[in-house]
């Protein structure tokens, strides 16, 4: 997300109504975020005794990807929505700029003490990782001139491990890594000089996946009885031209809050991949 000039301008006044309005949305965005981790995560685990639990070998790291990207999200966002109330630079880049990271920590609170996983050291420094992106790009820049943004689609690996891929399309999204494609937008136009003719809202975004995952370090042979296909788990790399909604000009509030609010996404768009373990080019009209 761009920054702009008003943004930026710690002479605005606070706006009393604006802020309890943004700590009320954020206080309610936390309880039902956290009430649906409960549902899809904890609840059918039981608790356990504080523990640090190791998985950086899991998941190919889409894990770790997936809380990088998504400190930076709330960050960003819970740093102009207090710019938006009137909150100074200084404030808002301390209490929004570093939510993100809080947010995550108390989520991995709640891992540290459920049987089934654990305080990751390795998911804490991700977290700190996209709350750090973001407040020195805002240091250096006063602009978010890379971002980072994430994308799915459905895969069949989940009716092989609906347990812990997903049992449906909102679980999937969430739990499949496998469909997960975590992306680095770059703006072009913002590294370039002002005088430059090169669209603003046009980015080219660096993906990561990983594919043929039924389990975090390594593939079941079986589950619930029934013999499971060997799939090879290999990373894939991408390419692709994307859409930076909030660089495009309107007068419109409207379409600012909405282009803002869909900025975590990365548009479909024609893509190159590259197969690691196969070693493969594959090219795409629309991946998503």
């Amino acid at each position: 997300m761009a920054s702009t000039p008003s943004e930026g301008n710690d002479s605005t006044k606070l706006n009393k109504n604006r802020l309890i309005t943004v700590l009320a949305i954020e206080a309610g965005a936390t309880a039902t975020s956290v009430i649906l981790l409960n549902n899809l995560w904890y609840k059918n685990y039981p608790c356990s005794g504080f523990r640090i639990f190791n998985d950086n070998s899991e998941w190919l790291q889409m894990d770790k990807f997936g809380h990088t990207s998504s400190s930076y999200g709330i960050s960003c966002k819970c740093y102009y929505l207090l710019k938006w109330s009137g909150v100074k630079e200084n404030k808002a880049l301390l209490y929004g700029g570093t939510m993100g990271f809080i947010y995550l920590t108390a989520i991995e609170m709640l891992d540290g003490f459920s049987k089934e996983w654990g305080f990751s050291p390795g998911d804490e420094i991700a977290n700190a990782l996209g709350s750090s992106l973001f407040i020195g790009q805002q240091l250096l820049w006063k602009d978010q001139r890379l971002t980072l943004k994430w994308s799915f689609h459905h895969t069949s690996y989940s009716k092989y491990r609906p347990d812990l891929l997903g049992k449906n399309l909102a679980e999937n999204a969430l739990k499949d890594y496998n469909g997960q494609t975590y992306w680095l937008s770059i703006n072009i136009k913002s590294f370039l000089s002002q005088e430059s003719k090169f669209p603003a809202w046009l980015n080219i975004d660096l993906g990561y996946g990983a594919d043929g995952m039924l389990g975090g370090r390594s593939n079941p042979t079986a589950y619930e009885g029934n013999i499971l296909p060997i799939f090879k788990r290999g990373r894939q790399f991408y390419l692709s031209p994307d859409l930076d909604l909030s660089r495009i000009k309107t007068k419109s509030v409207l379409l600012k809050t909405v282009f803002n609010f869909l900025g975590f996404l990365k548009f479909p768009m024609p893509a190159i991949e590259y197969n690691a373990s196969g070693k493969k080019l594959k090219g795409y009209y629309l991946y998503f």
